[in-house]
């Protein structure tokens, strides 16, 4: 009996897409869905006459199996990954490799890498990211957890990853225990701020320059021609075109303004916390989702409270050129705090990231691929301790050059009552990165009187703490 090259669980459409991908490029793949009847639909659909094997229990999945038998998972992040690898253990062997392909929290794969190997198994916690349709043409994929498994996975999925202009696959080892998931964590944390930033651009043409979806398909397209080519751009300028078959209106201007969220964005914001990392971008984009699902709540807020009553008088075109560079300036420093999470949690957590291959595996494939993160990659490649993008002569004229527009298009769409809470928030962040002193002094002044926790001086060196008699009395 011949043996399939690996196994995976989980025939949902991610599910089915990274098979087809494997079985495109070469590799056998055995499937298993707890519910039967998805292999029984997939084998006479998708998969009918490609090398796929249908099993119809664990027992027969692992015996069919190459060794070491490599056995992915894409299910629901969460209990059903632990009650998998509980039903898998029993039948496995010294270096078999369990692999999770979901979205799961980098704390549970720390624990799940650790649990697997001390079953004398090897685990590996991987970030896929580019949705249903990089699953099947290619995805960014970020594997972490066991360093021995790597050799043996690498075969299959730096063949069916994407690939950048030189042939470079968007994959590569990230490092130890949670590090993928981790790294995709982030990932998803930026995509969020990405998303938040390009709907504060579309929010402010329509409200300041009253333009329509259709009027703002050509500009999202010319943008995507430059500095600021990337997945979403490109998406966003054919949702602009988009009408709507019921009533032949622009489909934006049909869907309700609640968005939704998985809970990437929320812990990418509770690890910049919990690490001290300053990640206001990443946090105000997933707030602004949070602010959006009160839907009835605004709309009866609406109703009582007034904001401002300006028009705008300037340049048109002008002003659309200055949206696009704030659009820019916003989008690197939302980057620049992703990379300072991803380097905090290199600290905390013992991984040795390579932020260059970090920035390539994100050039393709993933949702936030983007042109310029091959600046990201140079920037680290001549500095791979970079402590900040800001710091990198690229990036830093790019800001020098941008920042006098996005000034103005914060200065303007907040006169003007829009709220642009990721524009506003990444300026926040560049001024305050680039200030030598903040009026954290005052606030350190405040603590010392009411609680006595000391501060520093400017005339002492650091480390030395005194405590000041506030009360005469």
């Amino acid at each position: 009996m011949s043996k399939y090259d690996i196994g995976l669980i989980g025939l949902a459409v991610m599910g089915e897409n990274l098979v087809l991908n494997m079985e495109r490029n070469g590799f056998s793949v055995a499937v298993f869905n707890r519910t039967t009847s998805k292999v029984d639909t997939f084998l006479s659909g998708r998969a009918k006459g490609k090398n796929i094997l249908g099993c119809y229990s664990i027992e027969e999945l692992v015996t069919i199996l190459k060794c070491p038998r490599k056995i992915m998972l894409l299910v629901k992040a969460g209990k059903p990954v632990d009650d998998f690898i509980e039903l898998l253990i029993p039948h496995l062997e010294t270096g078999d490799i369990i692999i999770d392909g979901g979205n799961s929290h980098f704390p549970d794969t720390i624990r799940r890498t650790e649990y697997v190997e001390s079953k004398g198994l090897l685990y590996i916690g991987t970030g896929v990211s580019g949705g249903e349709e990089g699953a099947l043409n290619g995805p960014s994929i970020m594997p972490g957890g066991s360093r021995e498994a790597w050799s043996s996975v690498k075969p299959i999925f730096q063949k069916i990853a994407a690939k950048v202009e030189d042939g470079s696959p968007c994959c590569e080892w990230v490092g130890e225990n949670g590090a993928g998931h981790f790294v995709k964590m982030v990932h998803n944390g930026i995509e969020y701020c990405d998303m938040q930033m390009i709907s504060e651009a579309y929010w402010i043409m329509k409200n300041v320059l009253g333009m329509t979806p259709a009027e703002m398909q050509p500009v999202f397209q010319e943008w995507n021609k430059g500095e600021l080519d990337s997945y979403l751009i490109e998406i966003t300028a054919e949702i602009m075109g988009k009408k709507d078959d019921e009533t032949g209106r622009a489909m934006l201007d049909v869907i309700l303004d609640t968005a939704g969220q998985k809970g990437t964005g929320r812990w990418t914001s509770q690890e910049a916390l919990n690490l001290g990392v300053v990640a206001p971008t990443v946090v105000e984009a997933v707030f602004a989702r949070a602010m959006s699902a009160i839907k009835e709540e605004r709309i009866e807020a609406a109703k009582v409270l007034n904001g401002p009553s300006v028009k705008f008088d300037g340049d048109k075109t002008e002003f659309i050129e200055m949206i696009r560079r704030a659009l820019y300036a916003s989008k690197i420093c939302s980057y620049a705090q992703g990379f300072q999470l991803m380097r905090a949690a290199a600290e905390e957590y013992q991984w040795e990231l390579n932020y260059g291959e970090i920035a390539l595996m994100w050039r393709g494939g993933c949702i936030i691929r983007a042109h310029f993160l091959g600046n990201i990659k140079e920037a680290f490649d001549k500095k791979p301790q970079l402590p900040n993008l800001l710091l990198d002569d690229y990036f830093k004229n790019v800001i020098e050059k941008n920042q006098t527009a996005w000034r103005k298009v914060v200065a303007i769409a907040i006169e003007m009552g829009i709220p642009v809470p990721a524009f506003s928030s990444a300026l926040a962040y560049y001024d305050s990165y680039r200030s030598d002193r903040l009026p954290a002094n005052l606030l350190q002044a405040q603590r010392d009187y009411f609680g006595a926790h000391t501060y520093e001086r400017t005339d002492r060196p650091r480390g030395e703490f005194f405590h000041t008699k506030w009360m005469d009395n």
